[in-house]
């Protein structure tokens, strides 16, 4: 497989990389023939996911959590509504499009098309020879992938080494096994051992079904024999039934001849029932009569009461309703009287408001004016201070000088104590030289004392003078405080008296209200007040009504209660005189027992014939017993015939899996690789590193396991070491070193070829010294496997300008305004 051209359509890696929403990628022009092309650029330019995209296959190796289905999703990796990546490449001879179509607007769906490059020039639709065809479902396009490239597992364990790739210490038996049966074309192998897998485990669900048959037929005999057990004796219970129903027949003619004698009797009786049902029928007439007439009387007295009791409601909401009104004026009346109580203090402070006003401010004025002279006051002590800390500086200033002239008093009288002066080595003492010094200084230092001392002079002029100014502004705080006071009692008071001036409108209202009031209160009706008012004479005439109505009412009913008595009376009378009625319980009884009788003929029945049914299914269960015998038999025969059948094809199934002939082909094929592997280590690294593959390991008992382990002999110290117990940059080249002879051995060794590797930053963990060992064994597995290119990426600048051309990433960036695939060869 070899990628000739690559459109990138809405991924994130070469938007957020590059800035461009699409990034095409011409391989036959960049390459130019050259064996290794390094893709180059800075970290997040978006090469990883090229290089993950330069294959045909469903996903992006670098960016998958787990391997298989399920691992890797296009939707974290795309950002436009549809995304789009466009692959053509080569196999075998023939050119291929992979065009995957990736959406995101409203439900996620995923399309993948594979095409061919026909004989006419076209593309179509790839077709398998099992008739699948690439019709755009993703399902089609893998089988299609897989049936021209093989499995994806083998694809990039070989020749595509991902970011992060799993080194091959890490893989576990039956994961390595399945690697290299697919590598050493055992495939067919496997399908025959999966398929004798699948009949084995056929037989072995056929002969659960039939143990499970035997196990049913021995439930049924044990049913049987229970059943068989439980029916003993049903030949005595049978004439035990003949004599009970002959038994229960006699009782039911007996009883049948008592139940024909009772019914003659009641039919003797029948005239008398007659009128005694005419008599009750007259009786519930009456009452039913006498009891509508009642209620409707009851009705016309409960209408007049209630009538009543409206009456009642309507003169209680009158009387409530004037002893609101009543009060609600009584309220606005005491409101009214309550603001003119206020009338000669408001008159009296719309007099004094004026002069309240002038007063609030000459206290405001003399407040100010105090405030004033406090404030020189304050400034008067800060600039004492800062005198007072000045005269204490020149004093300081003067001690200082005077110490200083002191000094050089004492330093110029040594000049005539030194033993040199006057001779020849006056020139070269240096205490001579020092009082000599301090005589051209003295001059100096007793001026600075003059100038002290008439600068002091005249601070201290100033201190007096600002000494005097805060004496004569000594009383201005407590004077500031009194004036505060004396404008706060006066502001008060003018509040207060502006307050009062503002009710003047509020009394001149309360003035007018009182006479409406008053007037109100006066047309009231003062005892409705009270909630003492005399009925009106409309009310008093119609209560006078609803009792005469209420009268006439109850004389009615007592009239009419003492009919409907006399009516029932006179009934009950006619019915004592007729004869005692015919007794129906006598003739229930009858009716009782001739049932319970045909119910006991009719259980003794259904005993017999349950004890000829016991009878006959005693002998029915006796041959059921004899088939199931025979039954036992031939399945005990059927169960020996499959276990022996299952344990032939699982032995066939084990030696066709990946501990049978799979594991002798890897056994064979184990010196193979390592052969190669150190045929790459020497070629590139030298001879210190050998390694050997091992398919059977030792246990912690000493027995020997199937299993796979990688084990690299060091010819500079002398030992053996499994690969997982290497540093991190000697498992990275001999990982690289063992994933290479895999490649090759594919391509010497199988009908499949790959004529391009793929290699993502395989070089980290490795010095300088051994990235440049790692582009020698690239060159020599192009060599050795007959590989036309290999594309790899790599952080290492030294790397980069190693190889044959270069596609630079970050020149695309410079150039996004360009046309795609701006790349340097």
């Amino acid at each position: 497989m070899q990628p000739l051209s690559l459109t990138l359509k809405g991924f994130r890696g070469i938007r957020d990389g590059l800035g461009l929403d699409t990034l095409s990628l011409d391989f036959e022009r960049l390459a130019d023939r050259a064996q290794l092309v390094a893709i180059a650029g800075a970290n997040g330019r978006g090469k990883t996911t090229a290089m993950d995209n330069m294959h045909p296959y469903l996903t992006m190796p670098s960016r998958a959590a787990v391997a298989g289905p399920g691992g890797f999703s296009y939707y974290d990796h795309v950002c436009l509504p549809e995304s789009e990546k466009d692959l053509i490449w080569a196999h075998e001879g023939r050119s291929y499009r992979s065009q995957v179509v990736i959406r995101l607007n409203g439900r996620r769906k995923t399309e993948a098309f594979l095409f061919i490059l026909a004989e006419h020039g076209a593309w179509v639709p790839v077709a398998l020879a099992d008739g699948t065809v690439s019709d755009g479902k993703v399902d089609t396009y893998a089988r299609c992938v897989e049936a021209l490239c093989g499995p994806a597992d083998t694809f990039f364990t070989s020749v595509f080494s991902a970011q992060g790739k799993r080194q091959f210490s890490t893989y576990r038996n039956a994961e390595i096994k399945t690697l290299l049966a697919d590598l050493l074309g055992q495939e067919e192998i496997r399908v025959i051992g999966q398929k004798a897998s699948e009949t084995a485990r056929l037989l072995k669900a056929g002969l659960v079904a039939i143990r499970q048959e035997a196990s049913g037929l021995d439930v049924e005999r044990d049913r049987l024999a229970a059943e068989r057990l439980r029916l003993n004796g049903a030949a005595s219970r049978v004439v035990q039934a003949v004599a009970a129903l002959r038994t229960a027949q006699s009782a039911l003619e007996a009883g049948q001849a008592r139940h024909t004698t009772v019914v003659a009797e009641r039919d003797q009786s029948m005239g008398t029932e007659t009128r005694r049902a005419q008599l009750h029928a007259e009786r519930r007439l009456l009452l039913e009569r006498g009891t509508e007439s009642t209620q409707a009387l009851q009705g016309r007295e409960r209408s007049e009461g209630q009538r009543l009791q409206a009456l009642e409601q309507r003169i209680a909401q009158r009387r409530a309703q004037a002893n609101v009104r009543w009060q609600t004026l009584q309220q606005s009346r005491r409101q009214c009287l309550a603001a003119l109580d206020l009338s000669r203090l408001v008159g009296r402070a719309a007099r004094r408001e004026p002069l309240a006003v002038r007063l609030l401010a000459l206290r405001v004025a003399r407040t100010a004016a105090f405030r004033q002279q406090a404030q020189r006051l304050a400034q008067c002590q800060a600039v004492g201070q800062l005198a007072e800390q000045k005269l204490l500086g020149i004093d300081r200033e003067a001690g200082k000088a005077a110490l200083r002239a002191e000094e050089l008093a004492h330093r110029f009288g040594l000049t005539r104590e030194v033993p040199c002066a006057g001779t020849a080595l006056q020139g070269q003492c240096k205490l001579l030289g020092d009082a000599r010094e301090a005589q051209s200084l003295t001059p100096s230092a007793n001026r600075q004392i003059a100038a002290l001392a008439q600068q002091k002079a005249q601070v201290q002029s100033e201190l007096l003078a600002i000494r005097q100014q805060r004496d004569a502004l000594r009383d201005a705080p407590q004077r500031l405080q009194r004036a505060e006071r004396c404008e706060e009692a006066a502001r008060s008071r003018a509040s207060r008296i502006a307050v009062l001036v503002g009710k003047a409108a509020e009394v001149a209202r309360a003035e007018s209200m009182l006479a409406t009031v008053d007037q109100e209160l006066a047309a009231l009706d003062v005892s409705a007040a009270g909630c003492s008012s005399p009925e009106t004479p409309d009310e008093q005439a119609e209560r006078q009504c609803i009792a005469t109505a209420r009268l006439e009412l109850g004389d009615e009913l007592k009239r009419h209660a003492q009919r409907l008595q006399e009516g029932l009376s006179r009934i009950d009378g006619l019915l004592a005189a007729l004869p005692a009625p015919f007794d129906e319980r006598r003739l229930a009884a009858t009716a009782q027992a001739v049932a319970d009788s045909r119910q006991a003929v009719a259980t003794a029945d259904r005993a017999h014939l349950a004890a000829v049914r016991d009878a006959q299914t005693l002998e029915g269960l006796s041959r059921q017993m004899q088939a199931l015998a025979d039954r036992r038999v031939q399945v005990e025969a059927r169960v020996a015939h499959v276990e022996t059948e299952l344990g032939g094809w699982n032995l066939f199934a084990r030696c066709m899996s990946n501990d049978g002939l799979i594991a002798l082909a890897i056994d064979d094929a184990g010196p193979t690789l390592s052969g190669l592997a150190n045929d790459l280590l020497l070629a590139c690294y030298g001879p210190r590193f050998t390694v050997s593959i091992h398919t059977l390991v030792e246990t912690g008992k000493g027995e020997q396991r199937e299993g796979f382990d990688i084990v690299v002999h060091d010819g500079e110290w002398g030992e053996s070491k499994s690969v997982g117990l290497m540093s991190g940059g000697e498992r990275v080249w001999i990982n690289e070193c063992l994933t290479r002879a895999v490649a090759l051995y594919l391509a010497q060794h199988s009908g499949r070829r790959y004529t391009t590797l793929f290699s993502d930053e395989a070089d980290g963990a490795l010095d300088p010294d051994r990235k440049r060992m790692f582009m020698a064994m690239k060159r020599e597995v192009l060599r050795l496997g007959g590989y036309e290119r290999e594309f790899f990426v790599s952080q290492t600048p030294e790397l980069t300008a190693m190889a044959d051309a270069v596609i630079d990433l970050d020149a695309l960036q410079a150039g996004a305004s360009a046309p795609p695939a701006n790349a340097v060869a």
